[in-house]
């Protein structure tokens, strides 16, 4: 077997996926706000998400985005957490950097993993796109720590950071009116009301006042 397979098998072999619906995998970590663990935010629905690498193009147009969706992830009580394999001092020179080549100021915490204990408890290195930097993830925990969702991005494409808040506030309308929200899904729009589970449901579904294509796809309003 070759120095690679074997690489591969290896961590394979450590690597453990985060499940959704599950909790999330536990951690604690040195970050640019100092030590933190996500018990810290038992409470607060927390958008983690990891980079490639600092002092690069692409993770810095992501940044400035990410630091621009903060207030309104906050005021949804989400908080953002960012992730790489860089250390701690990289972490605090490049949000420098921004701050001070761009005028933006990064307001959420940055885990420093450069053991990769966070990124391979939540399959954060994929080793066909590389084996020292993560993918671009993004992981949603529930106040109750349960991960709700998760996003994988290659290296060379950066997220669409709207579509993150749309998701946390998607998911929180499932929360606190049990619904689902269809394709293209905005905030405002029309929801899914869950489809009946009997004939007798499917049969008095039509007749509940929903808007109705049919008994298994009925809209309300939210």
């Amino acid at each position: 077997m070759c120095d690679d397979e074997e690489m591969y098998e290896d961590y394979y072999e450590q690597r453990s996926l985060p499940i959704l619906g599950e909790e999330a995998p536990a951690f604690e970590a040195v970050t640019t706000h100092g030590p933190k663990k996500l018990e810290d935010y038992r409470g607060q629905w927390v958008v983690l998400f990891s980079h490639p690498a600092d002092f690069t193009p692409v993770c810095t147009t992501e940044f400035m985005a990410f630091a621009g969706a903060f207030d309104e992830l906050k005021s949804l009580n989400a908080q953002l957490i960012g992730l790489s394999i860089d250390s701690v001092h990289s972490h605090i020179a490049w949000v420098r950097n921004i701050e001070e080549k761009f005028g933006v100021r990064i307001p959420f915490p940055v885990i420093a993993d450069l053991d990769m204990n966070v990124a391979r408890m939540y399959g954060m290195i994929h080793p066909g796109q590389s084996t020292t930097a993560a993918v671009r993830a993004v992981f949603f925990i529930d106040p109750e720590g349960i991960m709700r969702a998760m996003i994988y991005y290659p290296l060379s494409n950066g997220r669409y950071i709207p579509e993150i808040v749309r998701l946390v506030r998607a998911l929180q309308m499932t929360d606190e009116k049990g619904v689902a929200t269809p394709a293209n899904w905005q905030p405002g729009d029309k929801v899914v009301v869950p489809p009946p589970a009997t004939q007798e449901a499917a049969e008095k579904r039509l007749k509940e006042g929903f808007e109705c294509r049919d008994w298994y796809l009925c809209f309300r309003e939210p």
